[in-house]
């Protein structure tokens, strides 16, 4: 997996993060890994409000009150429940938000797991890509009113950014299987079934980005980060687990991993539809991963599954 190079941008989050004041942000996962650093950076910039959406409302409480302990005064901090794997659940945070929140400014889709084991979202579709994938694109199209209006508004710069991985390499041949979204899909292994949930995160950012162009959508790849991603591998080899647990020592820090999904979410230059890797370097991933066509087949599978829950 690649590192960051000698070619990458220079950002340093204190410095390079502007005044987010009025700013509205919403970050999936937020109360672990690089979904808390995010909340934690954006928060000594003095924006309006973020939201901070995460499964486990207490877990959330406790990185609340983890980051609070690290700024001069509270930061205007709200806990929204979401479930990605049930798309009742984010269409009911997309409801509470909407109702809440002036506007928003940056969507940070962070949220996801990895190598799970075989198993199906509470709506039928295969673990992985209905978390990591189908729910973000459900909340993302359920928050397109607010985006929108605050896209509108005088100096405005709605970001949408999509955690994705250098893992999207490791798909099926075919990049996605599409028959297998709605199984178990246990034949293609842990990884493969990961790989296409993070192919399809860079499909889709690149397919939104073209019909959406008043917004900056992009996918990322935030590096070899030490989070609790691999650890939680319970789908892989116990071989590939240990490994993962060995490379917890040796890999990026969150305080470093985080810088590529923060720059794209604040600074200038960045290309709306890109996938860049660590730190805003674009032009990368895979074949598939560059295919229009696969994109608009994505599109068009998410929206004839997520058309029922926009009404």
């Amino acid at each position: 997996m690649p590192f960051c190079s000698s070619n990458s941008v220079s950002f340093n989050a204190a410095q390079d993060i502007p005044d987010l004041a009025g700013k509205v942000i919403l970050v999936t996962g937020g109360n672990i890994g690089l979904g808390k650093q995010c909340i934690l950076e954006y928060a000594r910039h003095n924006p309006a409000q973020i939201w901070l959406a995460a499964r486990n409302l207490e877990k959330a409480q406790a990185a609340v009150d983890e980051i609070q302990k690290q700024l001069p005064t509270p930061a205007p901090i709200k806990l929204l429940q979401l479930d990605l794997s049930s798309l009742e659940s984010v269409k009911k945070a997309a409801t509470t938000f909407l109702a809440e929140a002036p506007r928003l400014d940056i969507l940070m889709l962070n949220a996801g797991i990895m190598a799970a084991p075989p198993g199906l979202t509470k709506d039928g579709y295969e673990l992985q890509w209905g978390t990591n994938y189908l729910g973000h694109a459900l909340l993302a199209k359920l928050l397109l009113p607010v985006l929108s209006s605050t896209a509108a508004l005088p100096g405005a710069s709605v970001r949408i950014v999509m955690l994705s991985s250098y893992g999207h390499t490791l798909t099926p041949p075919s990049g996605i299987e599409f028959a297998s979204l709605k199984t178990t899909a246990e034949s293609l292994g842990p990884y493969a079934r990961y790989g296409q949930s993070k192919l399809a995160q860079i499909l889709w950012a690149r397919h939104m980005a073209t019909l959406y162009p008043q917004f900056t959508v992009v996918s990322v790849h935030p590096g070899v980060v030490k989070t609790n991603l691999m650890n939680n591998a319970t789908g892989s080899s116990l071989p590939i687990r240990i490994l993962g647990k060995v490379a917890n020592y040796v890999v990026t820090s969150v305080e470093v991993g985080v810088r590529n999904q923060l720059w794209v979410s604040v600074a200038e230059g960045v290309v709306s539809g890109e996938y860049y890797e660590p730190v805003g370097k674009g032009g990368l991933g895979s074949e598939y991963a560059k295919s229009m066509e696969l994109a608009e087949k994505v599109w068009e599978w998410t929206e004839g599954e997520l058309g029922a829950w926009v009404v």
